[in-house]
Parts: structure tokens; C-alpha cells; sequence
């Protein structure tokens, strides 16, 4: 009975990080803010988070693209304000049975860093897929979380010593069955899980949570440009950073391989992008960047980028749909091509709940009336007389 409480309660995990990033895209606030120089919204009560964000995220290893989710703030002051009160009450109640039997509450969760990074080519010359590491850190024991997981995996957690850290190995059975016939699939079979600190644990790829543990003790870290990008609103309810057109030069050999070095012909920020969403007291503001390596570039893509957006406008008849797109603001900015969007939560709120209504009505509405035919009229039959019936 408890191995399956566990089950059940490892298994709502990720439920629960969705369920974080679909409140976050929605979600009202009711806090004073003061509006920063680049335009981005920062509340008063999260200046001191937005603090200690920098220094907690630092040990983190290189990243190509990272997500930051700000679970607690999302879980604490978003779901609230957002959520049906039945369905906020069986959100709390899964919490409890979560902190009943893995010692952890969701609600205490700090945050969620998804990372991903690219490999230069082997020796061999083949294709490296990236590799994936999610991180969450708060208020519980990472060891306890990892004994849960063990005991949860009923002997497939196998145990690897790295440095001083043990790490939990489990091969995905039907990913390593396709790898046998798809070789690139073979670093998707398996995953790995480690306690980073005392309240940090991560899980990922094997290579990757190695590379994690290596950072934890100072080697190999995260940029600062790169936690500067990614952070540019430390109290964003979600952002995202990252450099696509290096992590293709990367995959593709263009650096050289992890023998080889090659200097770069190019070295341009081209690509490099940013997007979060924040909020107010009435609005949900969206932020982000593109970088276009030079003002001419910058300019060149903002005149692209605003034909296509007026061309869509154009085509879209829903009022709804045409006010988002007038929210939408898109210029120039030196190497940059920014985004501002500024839509009213009352707005959002009215879009959300048009599209939960149900659809009934419209199902009715479609579907024609079967006309009922008259019944058909019984042929008359004709007694044979009695009389005729005699010979």
C-alpha cells in the first residue's frame, strides 16, 4: 500500500510543473509595482526573491536554453486569484497528500530551472542530440525525495558514484528497445536523478546531471550573461533565454569537435532571443527580444516582422484576436528587435472562459431536426366472401 502512495504521489509531479506553467500564462495580480527603465513591471514583494535568484542559480553548469518557473509565486498568488474554488481545493488537497507521504509541498517549491545544451560532434562525426536537465529547489529534503524515488522504482533505480555524490540511474525500457534500431535515441534511454544540495535535486540526462554535480563544487558554470538574459525580470512568472543559431553551430561541427576546436568564423549574438510574462495590477505584459546583431539588421527584421503581423491582423475577423494583435508593440532597439504586449487580464480572463464553455449549445445548433415522415397507409385487404369460397 505505500509503495503505491508513493507511486501515486511521484506520479503527480508532473502534472503539477504543467499545471504551474498553464496558471502561469494566466494569471492576475494585485500587487504595486514601479515600472523599470527597459519597461518591464517589478513588484515590491519580490525584490528580496529577485535577489537571491542570481546566487542560487549561479552553480547551475552551461546551458544553450534555460526556462525559469517561478512556482511558488505562481502557486501561491496566481492559482488563487485564477482557479475555481473546487478545483483550488483539490489542488491543495493533492498538496497535502504530497507533503503527507514525500515530505514536500509544491506550494514551498522555489523554483524550476529547465536546461538544455548542445554537443559539439565526436570523433565519430555523428549527430549529438541536446541534453535535458530540469532542477527544482525549495522547501524540502532532496534526499528524502530521492529515497521516495527508489522506493517508488521497486529495484530499477541503480546507484553511480560521481565525485561525492551517488546519482540514480533508470533505463527506459521502450526507449532502449527503438535505440537498438535508432542509435540516436540512445541518450534518451536513460535518466538520472541526484540530490544537488540539501534542498536542490535534479533529474535529466546522465552527462548532463555529471556536468550539474561538477558546477555545484565550481567548475564549468552557467554564464552571466546567460543567467542576465534569462533574468532580466527576476519576478517574471516564467521566462525563457536562449541561443539557437550557436547551439546549431555547435551541433553541426561549425566550433570544430570535442577534438578538434575550431574558431568561430563568426562570432554574432544573432539569434539569441528572450521572452517572459509578468503581470500587474490589470494587465498580463509580455516581454522579450530578439537579438539582430546590428541596428540596420534590427530594423530590417522589425519592418518584416510587422508586415507579416498586419497582414495576419487583416485576416482574422474575431474582435478578441484583433485586440490582442493591436496590443502588440514591436521596434527597434539598437541590436535589438523588442517585443511589448500590454492586454488586460479582464480580457484574457473573458478569452479563457469563452473557450471553457461548453459546447453544447453549438452541438445542438448544428445538428438538423430529423423531420418525422407521415406513416404510410395500410393497403385495404379485401375478406374473400364465404360465399365465393363455395364450390
Amino acid at each position: 500500500m505505500e509503495a503505491y502512495l508513493v507511486k501515486k504521489t511521484l506520479s503527480q509531479i508532473p502534472v503539477l510543473i504543467l499545471l504551474v506553467v498553464a496558471i502561469s500564462t494566466a494569471a492576475p495580480a494585485q500587487n504595486p509595482s514601479t515600472l523599470a527603465l527597459n519597461g518591464v513591471v517589478r513588484t515590491d514583494s519580490d525584490s528580496a526573491i529577485g535577489q537571491t535568484l542570481p546566487a542560487a542559480l549561479t552553480a547551475l553548469p552551461e546551458a544553450d536554453t534555460l526556462i525559469f518557473i517561478n512556482s511558488r509565486r505562481i502557486l501561491n498568488e496566481a492559482a488563487p486569484r485564477l482557479m475555481p474554488e473546487k478545483d483550488l481545493a483539490n489542488m491543495r488537497k493533492t498538496f497535502a497528500e504530497m507533503k503527507q507521504f514525500a515530505g514536500v509541498d509544491p506550494s514551498n517549491v522555489d523554483y524550476i530551472v529547465v536546461a538544455v545544451r548542445f554537443r559539439k560532434p565526436t570523433a565519430e562525426l555523428t549527430f549529438m542530440p541536446p541534453e535535458f536537465m530540469a532542477v527544482a529547489s525549495g522547501d524540502f529534503s532532496a534526499d528524502s525525495l530521492i529515497a521516495l524515488a527508489r522506493m517508488a522504482s521497486e529495484g530499477k533505480l541503480r546507484d553511480e558514484k560521481y565525485g561525492a555524490k551517488t546519482l540514480g540511474l533508470m533505463t527506459i525500457d521502450p526507449i532502449a528497445k527503438e535505440a537498438e534500431k535508432n542509435p540516436i535515441l540512445k541518450s534518451f534511454s536513460e535518466v538520472a536523478i541526484v540530490p544537488i544540495n540539501a534542498n536542490t535535486i535534479a533529474v535529466g540526462s546522465t552527462a548532463y546531471l555529471k556536468a550539474a554535480i561538477d558546477a555545484e563544487e565550481g567548475n564549468k558554470r552557467i554564464s552571466s550573461e546567460s543567467l542576465n538574459s534569462l533574468l532580466r525580470d527576476p519576478s517574471a512568472l516564467i521566462s525563457i533565454a536562449g541561443s539557437p543559431l550557436t547551439s546549431f553551430g555547435k551541433t553541426f561541427g561549425l566550433l570544430g569537435t570535442e577534438a578538434n576546436a575550431r574558431a568561430p568564423r563568426c562570432d554574432s549574438k544573432f539569434g539569441d532571443f528572450y521572452a517572459a510574462l509578468t503581470m500587474d495590477a490589470s494587465n498580463f505584459m509580455v516581454r522579450g527580444a530578439l537579438n539582430a546583431d546590428n541596428p540596420d539588421t534590427a530594423k530590417i527584421i522589425n519592418s518584416l516582422i510587422n508586415g507579416l503581423l498586419r497582414q495576419a491582423a487583416s485576416s482574422v475577423p474575431d474582435p478578441a484576436a484583433q485586440s490582442l494583435f493591436k496590443a502588440l508593440s514591436i521596434t527597434p532597439q539598437e541590436n535589438e528587435v523588442v517585443l511589448r504586449a500590454d492586454v488586460p487580464q479582464q480580457m484574457v480572463l473573458d478569452i479563457i472562459k469563452e473557450h471553457m464553455k461548453p459546447k453544447k449549445k453549438a452541438e445542438d445548433s448544428s445538428v438538423v431536426p430529423a423531420t418525422k415522415e407521415p406513416p404510410a397507409k395500410k393497403r385495404a385487404v379485401r375478406r374473400r366472401s364465404r360465399r365465393s369460397s363455395k364450390p
